[in-house]
């Protein structure tokens, strides 16, 4: 196998790539929404250069994917198509600092570890930031230590995109900075940088003149996000960020990237795998440190391993068992998450299972001229997902704020049908005179709990 995957590596990475994005697409379909992926999905019925919780390019994505369809599989196609084009970037960057046996190698760590498998099944404004990130680090690659000027300026659309698709994209920029400071300081005299920057500012501005119109209210949002509820240092929470670390590469993997990393002082002077770690520490570090004050989604940290990956590739050479256990593990984690959201969704993302069915039985009471009301901005999602003829919904009562306030900022003045997962009498009458609880719906949670859905009908 060996053999015939290195006759024709190139063919061999793309056929992998495809193939495993073909069956991610057909795995897809089976899987429902997210209520955050729904949300992602209204964004792309009305496009904007910006929205209040991220910036704006996931909806733009989607909206092409709607061209093709608008089932489970269709919504997530960029997310597949995203991985799979990091993929194909990571490949092509191991080439470059190695060979095309090393880089199928870099490829194969890449689509055995759980974070990957997960970013080619749920679609979130990572599916860009991963792809765009590969893409400035090969292209970074290129300019830095080729001096291949039309790299300069892909560099810059790259990281244009980036910052479009997520505004964890800065990272890239402060490690860019970070290794010039360190290793190339003839790169701030260098014009060509600064075209860099300026590209990326071109590309980025639609989304800054939305953000400035808003009084940066996404910014803002971002800034605070995930740490309103800080309370002071706390190592537990730390604690709980860097063992979560080895769930997103595995465990074995991890530790081999973790001791790797720790010994950079060991080959500080190789420019191009410092460019690699450095890569990798930033994220892993800014991180590490908001962790301390706040708890973190584990997928904040996904691009530190894109860099990752090829750095710990290079260093399989001599410990190719190490490397296929390593593997095996990661692929039965992975694999294993897979089966289980088919077939244990209850468990393992409760926040995925009934709504389907919530929805199925709410139309069933609707009459003409029902407005659809949720008791947050996923549910209000998954309203206009699910429902024949893809509605409009809003958020019915008081809630975190989001999108949907800025598109409707007054109180709702029709009569409807909302959907709620606990009772809310007392939240639904501060917006409406008239609210009766008219059906509920009894679903799976965990192992051997359930969750209610309630219906109510609403009045103002």
């Amino acid at each position: 196998m060996r053999d015939l995957l290195l006759a024709h590596p190139q063919r061999s990475a793309g056929a992998i790539l495809l193939l495993f994005g073909l069956l991610s697409t057909f795995y897809n379909a089976y899987l429902p929404l997210h209520g955050d992926e729904a949300y992602y999905w209204v964004w792309s019925h009305r496009l904007q250069s910006g929205y209040f919780d991220h910036a704006p390019l996931l909806a733009w994505l989607i909206a092409l994917s709607n061209l093709i369809s608008e089932s489970t599989w269709g919504v997530r196609l960029w997310a597949v198509l995203g991985m799979s084009g990091a993929g194909w970037y990571l490949y092509a960057l191991t080439c470059k600092l190695s060979n095309p046996a090393t880089a199928l190698t870099a490829l194969f760590i890449y689509l055995s570890v759980a974070m990957v498998h997960v970013g080619f099944t749920i679609i979130t404004p990572d599916a860009a930031l991963v792809l765009f990130w590969s893409m400035a680090l090969f292209y970074g690659y290129r300019a830095l230590f080729e001096n291949h000027t039309p790299s300069f300026w892909l560099l810059g659309v790259a990281l244009g995109l980036m910052m479009l698709g997520k505004y964890s994209a800065i990272l890239f920029v402060f490690f860019l900075l970070l290794f010039a400071l360190l290793k190339r300081r003839d790169l701030l005299a260098d014009r060509r940088v600064y075209g860099v920057a300026l590209i990326a500012l071109l590309i980025v501005s639609p989304m800054l003149w939305w953000n400035y119109r808003h009084e940066w209210i996404s910014f803002l949002f971002q800034l605070q996000h995930g740490s309103a509820k800080a309370t002071g240092v706390d190592f537990g929470r730390f604690l709980e960020y860097f063992g979560g670390q080895f769930g997103l590469f595995s465990p074995l993997f991890g530790l081999w990237l973790f001791y790797l990393l720790a010994k950079q002082r060991a080959y500080f002077s190789d420019e191009r795998r410092f460019y690699l770690a450095l890569s990798a520490l930033t994220p892993l570090l800014f991180f590490g440190y908001k962790s301390l004050f706040s708890v973190l989604e584990l997928n904040y940290t996904a691009p530190a391993y894109l860099g990752a990956t090829v750095l710990l590739a290079l260093h399989v050479k001599g410990h190719e068992r190490l490397f296929k256990i390593a593997l095996g593990i990661a692929l039965a984690m992975s694999l294993t998450l897979r089966v289980l959201l088919l077939s244990h969704l209850e468990v393992v993302q409760e926040r995925m299972y009934g709504y389907e069915a919530a929805i199925e039985l709410l139309h069933s009471h609707a009459e003409a001229d029902d407005a659809y009301y949720g008791d947050h901005l996923t549910t209000a999602a998954l309203l206009s997902y699910y429902l024949p003829n893809h509605p409009s919904a809003r958020v019915g009562i008081s809630s975190r704020m989001s999108q949907y306030d800025l598109w409707y900022p007054n109180p709702p003045q029709q009569k409807g049908l909302f959907l709620g997962k606990k009772p809310l009498e007392k939240a639904l009458l501060e917006h409406f005179t008239s609210v009766a609880l008219i059906d509920t719906l009894s679903v799976k949670k965990g192992l051997d709990g359930h969750k209610t859905f309630y219906i109510y009908r609403v009045a103002p």
